[in-house]
């Protein structure tokens, strides 16, 4: 068991990589259904205002701290969080991890080409690693059934150890949240934007900015159209509301 700590009423994990990735193994043994979603300060204001994301977090097995902010949020609620694990440093633990584990993968998501690139990049690495399936879905804002049953059956056929989904949040994790009953047991990490990165086909922050808190304006100055009204509309509603967090409980 891990903790959880309440930041607008999502519930975050607070547990480090090295026991992250412990229990991970276990559940993967024990051939149990585990969601891991991954919360940057814009998924933790989309399940604010829309009770089907908050269920979907909540419902989670682990609900990772991706974003400085979330982090510092935490500490000034009082309720620390051990570790931040973003999507862009868990992909890569986790391949290596499957790779020595001898557990297999399989690649759900992001733009047509991307799998089968991050696919190579991987075999580069780990040659022995096992991509046992890559489906692309089509775009659609929500899934039809007839989309939604092509990819419940490519991941049930075949029946991989970890499903890595790069569908973006909260996208990929109401996904896994409405098809739970229906997929195969296995670890589904809902991994956002890492795929691209990975593969080679876009670019992290330098180091020094992660730390800093500064992935967000990176991302902005690369995508500034599609990134502006995250960071600059959306994610300035996150500190007033932190606040009221704060005090409402004195």
């Amino acid at each position: 068991m891990h903790q959880r700590f309440n930041i607008l009423g999502t519930e975050v994990s607070s547990i480090s990589s090295s026991d992250l990735l412990d229990a991970f193994k276990e559940a993967i043994q024990a051939k149990k259904l585990v969601q891991v979603a991954i919360t940057p300060v814009n998924s933790i204001l989309a399940a604010y205002k829309n009770p089907l994301v908050q269920h979907a977090y909540n419902t989670a097995d682990y609900v990772l701290c991706d974003g400085m902010p979330v982090k510092w949020a935490a500490s000034f609620l009082n309720t620390p969080i051990v570790e931040r694990i973003t999507g862009l440093d868990l992909l890569p633990n986790l391949i290596a991890f499957a790779a020595n584990e001898s557990f297999t993968l399989f690649l759900l998501g992001a733009s047509p080409g991307v799998g089968e690139k991050l696919k190579e990049v991987i075999l580069q690495q780990y040659p022995n690693c096992k991509i046992v399936g890559i489906y692309v879905p089509p775009f659609m804002p929500v899934f039809d059934a007839v989309e939604n049953k092509k990819m419940v059956d490519a991941v049930n056929t075949a029946t991989p150890d970890i499903v890595l989904i790069s569908l973006t949040a909260p996208k990929q994790d109401l996904w896994i949240t409405q098809n739970k009953a229906q997929l195969h047991p296995a670890l589904y990490v809902g991994i956002g934007g890492a795929f691209e990165v990975m593969a080679g086909l876009a670019k992290r922050a330098p180091k020094w900015m992660h730390g800093a808190g500064l992935e967000w304006l990176y991302r902005l100055i690369q995508e500034p159209k599609r990134m502006y009204r995250r960071y600059l509309i959306e994610a300035p509603l996150f500190i007033p509301l932190i606040l009221r967090q704060k005090f409402s409980r004195k």
